[in-house]
């Protein structure tokens, strides 16, 4: 009887040391690959948000120029949940084990054009999530903004990877742009 007692003990102890181990799978903030830097050229923005373009275009943007900027973002939510009965019953989520989690992917698309010619299309997707427990959950507005800045510096490293074409191409004769 009492190896029985002392054996419950320790699988409840294990139990709770586990739980308190379990490590929550959060998406890990955005890392840039290249330096945020104004293109080679200024462009006027004809579609998007002033406030809410990659670093890099916001830092080109200009009213008076040939050059035009469209950029557009697009959002969806997901959310997984462990099944409520498995969590009620699981010791381990009255310590902080992730109890399920909430995501969020941006789409975003930047197309750089010069009269009728395109000189840039450029389209990146980031996803994000973040686990929460019975103690603490992200806000949607967390998730939301750091997913557009995963996307926003997926944009930038594109552009910083085509700059010298840009630059070219933007400063060819009309008629002589690269297709």
């Amino acid at each position: 009887m009492i190896k029985l007692k002392v054996g419950a003990i320790g699988l409840i102890a294990a139990m709770l040391v586990a739980g308190c181990s379990v490590r929550q799978t959060d998406t890990p903030a955005p890392v840039a690959q290249f330096p945020v830097a104004a293109l080679p050229f200024k462009g006027k923005l004809t579609q998007g948000d002033p406030n809410q373009l990659p670093p890099s275009v916001a830092r080109s943007l200009t009213n008076d120029s040939p050059i035009q900027f469209s950029y557009r973002e697009e959002l969806t939510h997901d959310e997984y949940h462990i099944p409520r009965l498995f969590t009620a019953l699981d010791p381990v989520t009255y310590v902080g084990a992730p109890l399920g989690d909430y995501g969020v992917t941006a789409f975003a698309s930047l197309t750089i054009t010069q009269d009728d010619k395109v000189l840039g299309d450029y389209t990146a997707k980031a996803h994000v999530s973040k686990s929460y427990t019975l103690y603490s959950e992200p806000t949607h507005a967390e998730l939301d903004d750091a997913a557009r800045a995963a996307v926003r510096q997926k944009i930038d490293d594109q552009l910083y990877r085509d700059r010298q074409k840009l630059a070219e191409d933007s400063a060819a004769p009309r008629g002589r742009l690269a297709e």
